[in-house]
């Protein structure tokens, strides 16, 4: 059977072209400009010596994750939430959150907060997933500088993290969706995974029609091949120390 190609000229099962820019933003503990195709995400990780008051009392570090799209980022205005919570962008960091949270030993942290926040400069599909994708980045580098200045212990960061999505698209199977794929898709869903094969999240979403368990094996296969991807990209980036290239 022939490969079926997309819009863009990709495979089904390939991912768009990535790139990952490590201390890409100087002045905080650390930071990424994640690009995947025309998605571009900053993110950053600051850490501050304080913790919840909920969190006080368990005497463990606490990691959080923040999100948000600049008004210009979907080439249409999107108004900033000022007044009105944003419930879209609120979900999506607590996802965030979530999966960073489960590549860290918060016993390690102390009395530290680590703010991780993640801005979409432009939106073109997969932006809860590319935001995962840098924080982790962002996470390490953070790491690296408290552990130079003797803040925390060795181990806090305990394993790689990164997400995907993918999708059913006209009957078939596809990874890494971009906005045309993904307003045309039956099936949507995003996979958080880690660098030892266990998944972090999976949230999937009939949007046309209910997909049964060798489509959902099938999707999660995709991602597993994607994911595998971007975790060898996060390494590379996090080998090298320089900044973006201006």
């Amino acid at each position: 059977m022939p490969v079926s190609h997309r819009h863009d000229g990709r495979r089904p099962d390939e991912m768009r072209p990535v790139k990952i820019t490590p201390n890409f933003v100087r002045a905080v503990d650390g930071s990424c400009l994640i690009e995947l195709g025309n998605t571009r995400v900053i993110c950053t990780a600051c850490v501050v010596n304080e913790l919840p008051r909920w969190r006080k009392e368990q005497q463990l570090g606490w990691v959080t994750a923040e999100y948000g799209m600049l008004p210009a980022s979907t080439g249409k205005r999107k108004p900033r939430p000022i007044a009105k919570p944003d419930g879209r962008a609120t979900e999506i960091q607590r996802l965030i959150g979530r999966s960073l949270r489960s590549a860290v030993d918060l016993s390690r942290l102390g009395e530290h907060t680590i703010y991780l926040d993640c801005d979409v400069l432009t939106a073109d599909g997969g932006t809860r997933t590319a935001a995962i994708t840098g924080a982790y980045v962002a996470l390490v580098l953070a790491q690296r500088k408290l552990l130079r200045e003797g803040k925390i212990s060795p181990g806090l960061v305990s394993g790689a993290v990164a997400a995907v999505s993918v999708g059913i698209v006209d009957g078939r199977c596809r990874l890494d969706l971009d906005y045309a794929l993904d307003v045309a898709a039956e099936v949507d869903m995003n996979v958080a995974m880690t660098d030892s094969g266990k998944f972090v999240e999976i949230q999937g979403t009939a949007e046309h029609a209910p997909f049964d368990q060798r489509q959902l094996s099938a999707m999660l296969r995709l991602a597993r091949g994607g994911i595998r991807q971007l975790l060898a990209l996060q390494r590379k980036a996090l080998g090298r120390r320089g900044g973006p290239r201006r």
